[in-house]
């Protein structure tokens, strides 16, 4: 049988061409290269002022496009939408030995001036969330606000430990990066409220298809965690949105408010009701209702700025 994610790749390309996004490849340094699916940059309307630009970070269980397809079309009209592959995800590598976010950030970071994108929005989930907080601390001239879902600023040991405690696993390669087909059910079971009922040779096909450069990638989560003492609170002087999958297992509604009272009063929480980390995919027109009307008052605020 086919593989269906061999099948649906080309169909997506296709689709997302029609709505005005391209695939390209930007060279960060000789030896490391980011992939970036990029929007246009007028509106179809052919309005003269260039679109706000919002950046999407994805999880580590896909690559940016799978994660971010119904976001994407959904505001590709008003926006322009940038959404990387991070390193060893899709058309991502380096020939680096640094796994850290903050390598991350930086090449992200790099490829995005690369295309010209001078001020933007990220919107992060999960691991693309923690490489987000990075990259707003590292470049606030770059990153004018955030929202994000299902995350944290750093994967502190404790913060680790209590998440995966609750998942019933013993490390996050175990979890995310399933070598059978049992394990990527589990893997979506956990990340989900509810998980629809889904053929076994679906969850076979995602293996085949997602689980690549998996010694890279156990390099990254090893390097993702760190000691409790190593992590300062940072000032971040971006707006911050927490958008949440009010059952959320992995990182649950307390670790929300918790992240929001770490943030300050700048920042807003907001939840979605049944739906878990994959808030994003599994209630797709809730999340972006909430999105676009967050990035509505980002836009505002930031024309009454200027």
């Amino acid at each position: 049988m086919v593989n269906i994610f061999a099948v649906y790749r080309p169909l997506l390309r296709g689709l997302l061409s029609l709505a005005g996004v391209r695939s390209k490849m930007v060279e960060i340094e000789p030896g490391t290269a980011m992939h970036f699916w990029v929007g246009n940059d007028v509106a179809k309307n052919k309005q003269t002022k260039p679109k706000h630009a919002v950046v999407f970070l994805h999880g580590f269980a896909a690559d940016g496009i799978i994660t971010w397809q119904f976001q994407v079309f959904a505001l590709a009209r008003n926006y322009r939408v940038y959404v990387p592959d991070l390193l060893f995800f899709g058309g991502s590598l380096t020939d680096k030995s640094d796994r850290s976010p903050e390598f991350q950030a930086e090449c992200l970071a790099q490829g995005l001036r690369k295309l010209g994108v001078e001020r933007c929005t990220l919107v992060g989930l999960s691991y693309g969330g923690m490489v987000g907080f990075k990259m707003a601390q590292m470049y606030p001239e770059l990153v004018e606000s955030m929202v994000v879902t299902c995350s944290v600023m750093a994967l502190t040991e404790s913060i680790s430990g209590a998440a995966l405690q609750r998942i019933g696993f013993n490390s996050w390669p175990e979890y995310l990066l399933p070598d059978s087909v049992k394990g990527v059910e589990l893997l979506f079971d956990v990340a989900t409220y509810k998980l629809p009922k889904i053929p076994n040779f679906i969850f076979k096909h995602y293996l085949e298809a997602m689980f690549d450069n998996r010694k890279e990638k156990v390099e990254l989560l090893k390097a993702l965690v760190i000691d409790d003492k190593d992590f300062t609170l940072p000032n971040y002087p971006q707006r911050v949105h927490l958008l949440w999958g009010g059952n959320d297992n992995i990182f649950t509604m307390e670790v929300a408010k918790n992240l929001k009272r770490q943030l300050g009063d700048t920042a807003t929480l907001q939840y979605i009701e049944k739906a878990g980390h994959l808030v994003e995919m599994e209630r797709p027109f809730v999340y972006n209702k909430h999105l676009k009307e967050i990035l509505a008052t980002l836009v505002e605020d930031g024309h009454k700025k200027q």
